[in-house]
């Protein structure tokens, strides 16, 4: 009998250890089956997951797949409807009712509802603490919910252009942790978030659309520029979205090299605020100091597109090509205009530069050179991204700093209000009287030719006055596996991760 039972025992132990096994291997099968890609990207998101109280654009084109508002973008720039199914714009710009879309369901999976859309834009018109999140929304008189399906937004003053401000994100009227945990009605959902380290989501499965093809996405920040060609072809990460030119030409024929545009408006911002930038002669002799092709020469084998003033090409009937005219390469003239301002010996400033931005920082160097003609020693600093939020942008203590500012839609207003004097987004405190009278003028005409007039005035103003030191738009390498397909570049800063899909699938 003890053997009997030594052995049944035995028996039950052998085939308990199969089925652990086979268990086992059925889920890491299921686990290779479903799909996945790994992203890296330069920079952490924001401590704030909610998309209301997003800055950096990092963060915008991470949380691109997380939110959508009424209307949406898409990769050929036009605004096409999302949580809502229609729209209708009436008075001349004045009133804009949406219908809803129905069976639109947050990542909760609750329905989406005429409060949470009222909620939503009355949330970025709040002016409780200050100005409203979303600059626009002051012109906002009312949200009103007609019925259960529609809702009526009416402007005190007519925008034509009010529609592009409906991207902003929907959320839960019933989510009071947006913060840490954001939900929306993208085609992905937020799974966690490790600092400094990784942002992962998943595939939304009740996504109103088409949904997205790549099941499982980590954004794993890859703060050290110099080990990205390594990550890459190491298997650490999938894709990269701006690859330099130089590490492009590093990697092994595994990874297919995209180009496009950055989006982004390049210079070298000053703080007008602040001796010696506060004397415009000074800010028009460094203009004439530089060379933006030479920059692009060297950075970026001649990639890029100059610019003049704070638009870049996407923008089409907006952008002045001929302002790139304006300040020409001329040490002469630059060294004349130094001593003219007190400054014939020349002077030395920092330039404050995010260290996960290989772009910006090989600019900024060739920057240094070009200033050594006319006599300025320009010294770089370089600083963790989350200080430059911090130190740079909110609390405006620096001299200068090269990066790219982008744009949050395509409107003429995008780029051009946060150089109201007044904005909270005017980091480099330009004040020109002319210049907020032409951009209120801008926005509030509904005349097409005369908004476009306004919004050059714009782009004048800002280049006559150097306000900053322009370069360009940016080249964009995208960096991508050719395991993977699908990638769309956009006329905006996003990464639309919902188009991606495994290359044998095709």
């Amino acid at each position: 009998m003890k053997r009997k039972g030594l052995k049944s025992l035995l028996m039950i132990f052998v085939l308990t250890t199969l089925a652990i096994a086979l268990t086992g291997c059925s889920g890491d099968k299921e686990a290779e089956n479903s799909s996945q890609i790994t992203i890296g990207i330069p920079q952490d998101v924001e401590e704030s997951l909610d998309p209301h109280k997003m800055v950096a654009a990092g963060t915008k084109e991470v949380l691109f797949n997380l939110f959508e508002g009424l209307v949406k973008p898409d990769s050929d720039g036009s605004l096409i409807p999302a949580v809502a199914s229609a729209y209708e714009e009436s008075e001349g710009g004045k009133v804009y009712t949406f219908t809803l879309r129905e069976g639109v369901k947050f990542h909760d999976g609750s329905l989406v509802t005429a409060e949470d859309v009222k909620f939503s834009i009355d949330k970025c018109a709040d002016t409780s603490n200050g100005g409203p999140l979303v600059e626009a929304f002051s012109n906002i008189e009312s949200v009103t919910i007609k019925d259960a399906s529609t809702v009526v937004i009416t402007l005190k003053e007519a925008d034509t252009e009010f529609l592009a401000y409906m991207t902003t994100a929907i959320i839960p009227a019933s989510n009071t942790a947006a913060d840490t945990n954001p939900i929306g009605t993208g085609p992905y959902k937020f799974v966690s978030r490790s600092p400094q380290e990784n942002f992962i989501m998943e595939k939304f499965d009740e996504y109103w659309g088409e949904g997205a093809n790549i099941e499982h996405v980590t954004f794993k920040i890859c703060a050290n520029a110099d080990s990205i060609v390594m990550d890459l072809e190491g298997g650490s990460i999938d894709m990269f979205p701006r690859v330099t030119a130089t590490q492009a030409a590093e990697l092994s024929d595994n990874f297919e090299v995209l180009e496009g545009t950055m989006n982004l408006v390049q210079a070298l911002y000053l703080n007008n605020a602040v001796a010696p930038f506060d004397d415009v002669r000074v800010r028009q002799a460094l203009c004439y100091a530089i060379s933006p092709q030479e920059i692009m020469t060297i950075i970026s084998d001649g990639k890029g597109t100059e610019l003049g003033s704070s638009m870049f090409p996407a923008f089409g009937k907006y952008f002045m090509k001929e302002l790139n005219d304006t300040y020409n390469q001329d040490t002469e003239k630059a060294k004349a205009l130094l001593a003219e301002a007190g400054y014939p010996d020349g002077f030395s400033f920092t330039i404050t530069v995010p260290s996960n931005y290989q772009p910006h920082i090989d600019t900024a160097q060739v920057l240094v050179e070009q200033f050594k003609a006319i006599g300025v020693t320009a010294e770089i600093q370089l600083i963790e991204w989350d200080s430059w939020l911090s130190d740079v942008y909110q609390n405006r203590e620096f001299q200068s700093t090269v990066v790219g500012v982008d744009a949050s839609n395509l409107t003429g207003a995008a780029l051009l209000q946060r150089f109201v004097s007044d904005s909270s987004k005017n980091f480099i405190n330009f004040n020109n009287a002319d210049y907020d009278t032409a951009l209120a003028n801008a926005i509030a005409s509904t005349d097409d030719a005369e908004k476009t007039k306004y919004y050059k005035e714009c782009q004048t103003i800002l280049s006559t006055d150097a306000a900053n030191v322009y370069i360009q738009d940016l080249p964009e390498f995208v960096a991508i596996n050719k395991k993977y397909t699908g990638y769309e570049f956009y006329p905006i800063y996003v990464q639309d991760i919902a188009k991606l899909k495994l290359a044998d699938e095709q």
